[in-house]
């Protein structure tokens, strides 16, 4: 199966952004320089999405001009307009929008909202679609920071509950868009203004056909001006290195065994020279690491942190700096998220610091890392015949 198609949900007026939307679409409000749409139409394209369907409402004629039939992109756009009000006077909902363009639309597509950025891996959809046969698979946040309240259930990769007022307890995420629709549940649509999530999500739900992929990657908003801004921090650019720390800066030792203070800490051969290179280079540099000495007593929280603040000394000398470290304090059958091969560390400093893990590398030295990697989205390298240093030198 591949998505060829994304459909862009764009009529709204946006009243939470007065006085930008008196005069002006909702997706065109700019951050860091580019219009919010811009951000999603580039993410579509990165995914291997070359057509692109914007449905259009208030002020869709300013989307229509400024992004024209996508060429200047590298895509395909076209446009389906609806008014924005309705003959009686309210605002046409996204279930109407869809239904002017079915015409347009290919028999499975990518539905978006026009004001949610997530790191989509479009792969990672499709293959969770097939896997759980169903009509629609909506995306899902687990919303572990509660940054918001909580409008979907999911079980067994399966949606199982959906309220959209946002009232019932016993709900574990949020809906952030992301759909890859079978154009025939569109025949579920009642004639006239509807709402899409509304209509369709409940009728679904109750024949099980409803897949729900759940993510704890954090998404970002453009719903009001708070949350422009740290939509601005997430998609301002970075180039971003995560770095294992024993065996790839420093000898790994024995198995069973831990670097318990600064005496046992032995630099590798050209890490120190690598950690300058890559801040030369503007990358900024993390450790993740998993530090199950702590927990077997090995040794305590305040031994790693001396470890931790004589390495950021030494390589400061060289040049080296590390902008954050990571590191998991238990054992491996506390069933914690963060212990490696789990990627709740490279979680974490996403949200801290406003890292699109998509766009990361982490470097590593076992499996454990690679798998760490990959279920965060970073592309991941493990130093095995290569050095660190041979390895940053190949970097841009």
């Amino acid at each position: 199966m591949k998505i060829n198609q994304a459909v862009i949900l764009a009529g709204g007026e946006g009243r939470r952004l007065r006085p930008f939307t008196l005069k002006n679409p909702k997706p065109l409000i700019p951050i860091n320089g580019k219009p919010f749409l811009e951000y999603l139409i580039n993410l579509l394209k990165d995914n291997g999405i070359s057509e692109i369907v914007i449905l259009t409402g208030y002020l869709g004629d300013k989307i229509q001009d400024y992004f024209g039939n996508g060429s200047k992109l590298g895509v395909r756009i076209k446009y389906s307009y609806t008014p924005f009000l309705d003959e009686n006077g309210m605002e046409n909902k996204s279930g109407i929008r869809i239904k002017n363009a079915e015409k347009l639309l290919d028999n499975y597509f990518l539905l978006l909202y026009c004001d949610n950025y997530w790191p989509l891996q479009i792969k990672r959809l499709i293959n969770f679609f097939t896997n759980h046969p169903s009509e629609v698979l909506i995306t899902a946040y687990s919303n572990l920071d509660n940054s918001t309240r909580n409008n979907i259930l999911i079980k067994d990769g399966y949606v199982s509950g959906y309220d959209p007022d946002r009232k019932e307890k016993n709900l574990n995420a949020v809906d952030i868009g992301f759909f890859i629709v079978n154009k025939k549940v569109l025949q579920l649509l009642p004639q006239g203004n509807c709402k899409f999530e509304n209509e369709i999500l409940p009728k679904l739900i109750k024949k099980k056909a409803l897949a729900g992929y759940l993510t704890d990657q954090k998404y970002y908003s453009i719903g009001d001006f708070q949350r422009v801004k740290t939509t601005e921090k997430f998609l301002s650019p970075k180039k971003i290195i995560f770095l294992d720390r024993d065996g790839v800066i420093n000898k790994k030792p024995e198995k069973a065994e831990y670097v318990k203070n600064w005496e046992d800490f032995k630099f590798l051969p050209g890490s120190k020279e690598a950690l300058k290179l890559l801040n030369e280079k503007g990358y900024q540099v993390f450790i993740i690491s998993n530090q199950a000495g702590i927990a077997r007593g090995a040794m305590t929280e305040k031994d790693l942190k001396d470890i931790h603040k004589n390495m950021k000394k030494e390589l400061s000398l060289h040049g080296g700096k590390i902008k954050d470290i990571y590191y998991c304090p238990h054992g491996w059958d506390e069933n914690c998220s963060c212990r490696k091969p789990k990627p709740g560390m490279l979680l974490q400093a996403s949200q801290d610091h406003f890292i699109d893990l998509t766009k990361a590398l982490f470097i590593g030295d076992d499996e454990r890392d690679q798998q760490a990697g990959e279920a965060a989205g970073c592309k991941t390298i493990l130093v095995n015949q290569k050095s660190l240093l041979k390895i940053v030198n190949s970097l841009t």
